[in-house]
């Protein structure tokens, strides 16, 4: 049997998903008005956009860290390799690739202000990266699959085994 997950270790993630959560309720809540303060006098197709784009982005990376804490719950509690991970693994998948969603509006928006093109090239690659990342977790839900299924067998087996002895 596998060593369990250290405490300490789930703690140390809780505390970066802690920070993370209060840097982006910042983000929400002081930096996004001042970049729209900032905006003033751009045209509003322009500004709407951009703004709404990176707040859901924000709310996508809440949801991830939402779900990797219940995660680090099932871990504690012995229970990851259960099909209760899997709706937190999807909703991360999703979360994800709806950044890079984000990420590529955000390009495009920017694409027709006065930006940089290395900028707009940047937020390509980052959105390349986000999808990337949605398809790796969505490969890792796939072998969560096979290992609660193997779990299941091995329970299966143990029953049938204790039933014979």
């Amino acid at each position: 049997m596998p060593a369990p997950v250290p405490r300490s270790l789930v703690v140390i993630l809780r505390t970066m998903l802690i920070l993370a959560a209060t840097g982006s309720l910042v983000v929400l809540a002081v930096i996004l008005p001042l970049l729209w303060i900032d905006l003033e006098g751009v045209s509003m197709a322009y500004a709407i956009p951009l703004i709404a784009a990176l707040a859901l982005g924000v709310a996508c990376l809440q949801v991830v860290g939402v779900c990797i804490w219940r995660l680090l719950t099932l871990v504690l509690r012995g229970r990851i390799f259960s099909r209760s991970a899997f709706r937190y693994v999807d909703v991360i998948t999703g979360a994800v690739a709806a950044g890079g969603v984000l990420l590529v509006v955000i390009g495009v928006v920017l694409s027709e202000g006065t930006a940089a093109p290395g900028l707009v090239l940047l937020i390509g690659g980052a959105a390349l990266l986000a999808f990337a990342a949605a398809l790796t977790v969505n490969v890792a839900r796939r072998l969560l699959a096979q290992a609660v299924e193997r779990d299941t067998q091995a329970r299966r087996l143990e029953d049938e085994l204790s039933d014979v002895i």
